[in-house]
Order: structure tokens, then sequence, then C-alpha cells
């Protein structure tokens, strides 16, 4: 778009955010609605552009990804907003019948999953709780909750939006999040990579764009940059790179550089931001069977190969006690899952120079999958490049930890916290593997080292792309990062509570998949989800999720039950 057309629906905007102001909470949630089954009715055509963006095999099921992560999670997200919206037309707060609880540290719990008994089905053994900021007690979190909802009238002007070009409902909920959390009218503008969805994404925000309160802009860097210093911009909101932000917030070159360490921003306006990261997985020893080792290889396979690595919570670097009695058998079995994953293209700009930077820092890692296009670095004796370039695409390293005893699960897991801590680049995501015993070993020291972890999604037996697709809870970094120190952003999204203040989301899954999570004792009759990169029925799990999630019913259910356990 020229700096023209640009100005132009800026100043649409600016008019609209007087239409936004008027529109009750009924009319919001409304729009909400109205948005949601628009979602489901253009699901397959906003598929088709996906799958032509990331040259996929129509008839793959890794399609399921783009379902999953693209419709399905904008319709839930718009589903649980109108929730909290109805409660706060009805004069109740959105925490009205909440779950809440405490964790260490004097923290203040609230459940996110399971919400109803459609949640405990579709997800059974999974779990979801957003942890509040230190000090704030139930009282105060359900009377701030709703945020600029609860004053819908007081709008904040206009807010740009730079959407990500990864995963394809980042830019929808991210505008969404703007209109409602911050009540501000949003200049969406595409990430390139994106464009091919601006039609479609174009009818499903549609109620929006009617009322004035989105517009949708496409454009490269200069169009962003043109847009973020508007003076009719009041906020900037971005999905990205650290690199990115830094570039918008103090400029690029000697110039740039010399403003960031001096922090003399030359933008003019707050910024948030979620910017990605290096994101560990840390496995507990324990006794686990060979089903145990092969399903957990496949889950973190997954982690890191689920959109071929294109994802800010990809999980790069696996964190294993060094003697652990286990410790072959695993890496032969990630060695083994990484190298059968379904093979895709790379079809994210700068993938291939990516990759070949992790194997300019590590020659002697392994080349696996078709053509050798995944680099697997086994415990490195240099492990800063790993733990501080996020590669964005299909690297995986292995990093050993040694203790004085590495079959103490407490003794490693206090290792494994400093390092994710201190030595890892970014905040966003952290998953933990442990088998339950190891938990219950651990009594109470397992939170109480949880709650060290200085990361925004936390993922015990889970993958932190859960926290994701649950609307409820808070998607960002850990709180606090400086603007000259960014590191994973400032800032949360998603949220559909619309609480104030939250620290973390913690997410929790079952060890194993049924039926040997219920012959095992943990109760969860949830298969290999649907996510996982071997998922055989993906494509048609996802499709169904979608049409779920825009009209949940208890006839929908008996299909997508037969098509998971299929998977």
């Amino acid at each position: 778009m020229t700096e023209t057309q640009i100005d132009e629906l800026l100043e649409e905007l600016v008019e609209g955010e007087k239409t936004w102001a008027s529109l009750s909470l009924a009319a919001r949630r409304g729009l909400l609605d109205e948005v949601r089954a628009l979602t489901a009715r253009h699901a397959a055509e906003w598929v088709d552009a996906a799958v032509g963006i990331k040259q996929l095999d129509p008839a793959s099921p890794l399609v399921g990804e783009e379902w999953m992560s693209g419709p399905y999670s904008l319709a839930a997200g718009l589903a649980a907003l109108s929730d909290s919206l109805a409660k706060l037309e009805a004069g109740r707060s959105p925490l009205d019948g909440a779950e809440f609880g405490y964790a260490p540290g004097g923290r203040t719990t609230v459940k996110a999953l399971p919400l109803n008994t459609f949640d405990q089905l579709l997800l059974s053994g999974f779990s979801a709780e957003v942890w509040l900021q230190p000090g704030i007690e139930k009282a105060e979190a359900i009377r701030s909750a709703g945020l600029a909802q609860r004053d819908p009238a007081r709008t904040n002007g206009v807010g740009a939006v730079l959407g990500a070009g990864n995963i394809f409902s980042i830019a929808p909920l991210d505008t969404i999040y703007e209109l409602y959390a911050n009540n501000r009218v949003v200049a969406l503008k595409l990430n390139p990579i994106t464009d091919p969805l601006l039609p479609v994404l174009t009818k499903v925000l549609a109620p929006f764009i009617a009322v004035g309160a989105v517009r949708i802009l496409t454009g490269g860097a200069e169009a962003g940059t043109y847009l973020v210093r508007h003076k009719l911009v009041d906020h900037v909101h971005m999905t990205g790179s650290a690199l990115t932000y830094d570039a918008i917030v103090f400029g690029t070159g000697e110039e740039g550089a010399r403003r960031k360490a001096a922090d003399e921003p030359v933008l003019d306006k707050e910024m948030t931001a979620e910017l990605g990261g290096v994101s560990p997985t840390i496995v507990l020893p324990g006794t686990w069977s060979k089903a145990d080792i092969e399903f957990q290889a496949n889950h973190v396979a997954t982690q890191r190969l689920h959109n071929n690595g294109y994802n800010c919570v990809a999980a790069q670097v696996v964190v294993l006690p060094k003697h652990w009695a286990q410790r072959d058998e695993f890496i032969a079995a990630l060695r083994k899952a990484f190298d059968d994953a379904p093979a895709r293209p790379a079809y994210y700009p700068g993938s291939d120079v990516r990759v070949a930077s992790a194997d300019a820092s590590y020659p002697d890692a392994q080349h696996l999958g078709s053509r050798g296009a995944r680099v697997l670095v086994l415990d490195p004796a240099d492990r800063a490049a790993l733990l501080c370039t996020e590669y964005f695409g299909p690297v995986l390293g292995v990093i050993e930890l040694d203790t004085e005893d590495d079959n103490s699960a407490e003794q490693f897991f206090r290792e494994a916290v400093r390092v994710a801590n201190d030595e890892f680049v970014g905040t966003l995501g952290v998953n933990i593997i442990a088998h339950p015993d190891t938990i219950s070993g651990l009594g109470d020291k397992f939170d109480h080292l949880i709650e060290r972890l200085r990361y925004g999604t936390i993922a015990i037996n889970a993958w932190t792309g859960v926290g994701y697709l649950t609307p409820s809870a808070t998607w960002g970094a850990f709180p606090g990062h400086q603007r000259n120190d960014i590191q994973s952003g400032v800032g949360v999204v998603h949220n559909a509570f619309l609480l104030d203040r939250p620290e973390r989301t913690v997410v929790r899954g079952p060890f194993r998949p049924a039926p040997r999570s219920v012959f095992r004792g943990e109760w969860s009759l949830s298969p290999k989800p649907p996510w996982f990169v071997n998922n055989r029925t993906a494509a048609t799990t996802g499709r169904l999720l979608v049409d779920f999630a825009a009209a949940p019913g208890w006839g929908k259910l008996p299909a997508i039950f037969a098509s998971a356990l299929r998977g």
C-alpha cells in the first residue's frame, strides 16, 4: 500500500473509533459471534490459502496443523471472549464462577482448562491455569477482570498490529485482543508472506470492518515503518523477532545500536510484542517403558517440527541428565522420530540460511529427514550459539547436564531450571517431561521448582502450543523485560478472561496416551494428540474441531472421537 492509502485508512479508523465507542457490550458480543460464524463458513478457503502458502500436499495429514492453528484457534478464542462479554453485560465479572487456587510465592491461580464438560471430554487429562502476579488476591482479580471492556465507551485510539507470517490465527487474534482488551480500533498490517490470506481474512473480519473498527493493510517493511510511526497511530503491537522490534523502536545500523545501548527510542509510543526465543524441553530422569520413550520422543519431535519449526515457541534444545540410565535409548528414539517425521517444504524465508548457520556453528551435527534438511546437534562442547540463536527452522539440539547424581530428579531439575533461566535467550515457553512417579516423588518441591522458571508458558507433559490453543490462558513473555533488552517481548494476548496482571500460564498433560494412560492410573482418555506430526488423521480431526468450535454440540463428538482414535 502507498503512504496515501495508509493515510486514508487511518483517517477512516479515527472516525470508526467513534462508532466503536458507541457500541454496547451486547453489540460488541454480537460482532464476536458473527465473526465466529464467518470463521467456520470460510474455514476451508482459509486452509486452502494456508496450504498454498506453505506448499503442503492438500491430501497430507499435516494440513491438520492449518485447521487447528488457524480457524480453530480463532473460533475458540471468539467463543471464550463472547462468554466474558456476556458476563460483563449482565453486570458480573468474567471470573464469575471461575475456579481459583494458589501457587508458590503468594500467587493466586485461575483455572483456564477445562472449563466445561466438552473440555473434559475433548482434552481429557489436559489442564491449564493462569498464575497471577504475586500479591494479587482473588477479590482483586475478580474486580479487575474485564480490562478496557469495564468502560467500553472510553476508547484508546488507533492501534497498529503487525501480523505474523507463520501461524495464521495470530494476526486476527491479536487484532481481537487490541479491540477488546485495550479498546482500540485496529490497523492490521499483514506480513507479506500471508498476503494470499487477505481475501479470506477480509471476509472473516467483515463485521469489524463494516463498523470502522478494523482496516487491513498490506506491504513490506517500508509500509510497516510508515504505519507504526504515523501520527494517527497511538499504540503498536507486533509478533515477530527481537531484531524487528529493535529496528522499529531504535532504528537500524550503528545509530540504532547506539540508541539501543542508551535506551533512546525513535518510536514515540507504547509498544507491546511477542517475540519468541529459544525454548527448552527439560526431560527429568525416571524409569520409562519402551512405549513411554517412543511416545515422548515423538512428542519432542512435534515440539520442534510442527510447522517445520517456524514457531515462536518451537522447542529448540532438549535438556537431559548426562548419566540418566535411559539416556542412550531416549536419544536413539529421538533421532528416529526426528528422522521419520513427514517431509515438508522450507517455505519460510531465510530458513536455509538459518540452518546453514547452525551447520557453521556445529559442523559435526547430524543431518536427518528427507534430503538431510533437519539438523540434530548432540551435546556440543560450546552450547552458546545453540542456546542464544533462535534458528526458527528444523534445528534441534540436545545438551546434557552433569550433576552429582543424575538419577536424582531434584538435583537435575534444580540445575536445569538455572540453565533455562540464565543461559537461554527468551522467556516465552518451556516444556518439562517427567514420569508421574517422578513428579509424585518430588512432592511440593516440583511446584516450587516450576515457580522458579521465568517463562510465560510452562508445559508439563504437554507442549506449550497447548497454551496457545487455550483461549482463556495468557500468551506472551514472562513479565519484566526492558525495552532495550526485550527478550521474548512485553504484554500478553489471548487472555479471554481479560485478566489484569497475569504472570504465566501453566499447562499440564498426560504422560501417556490412552489407553496406556488408563491402565497406568493417569485417568486420561486422550489418544495421541492431533497436533503430533505423525498423527495420521490430523486433517480430518482438525476440520471437525473447527466445526465444533463454531457451534458446539453433543452430536458432533462421536465423529471427533472416531477420527482422533484413528490418528
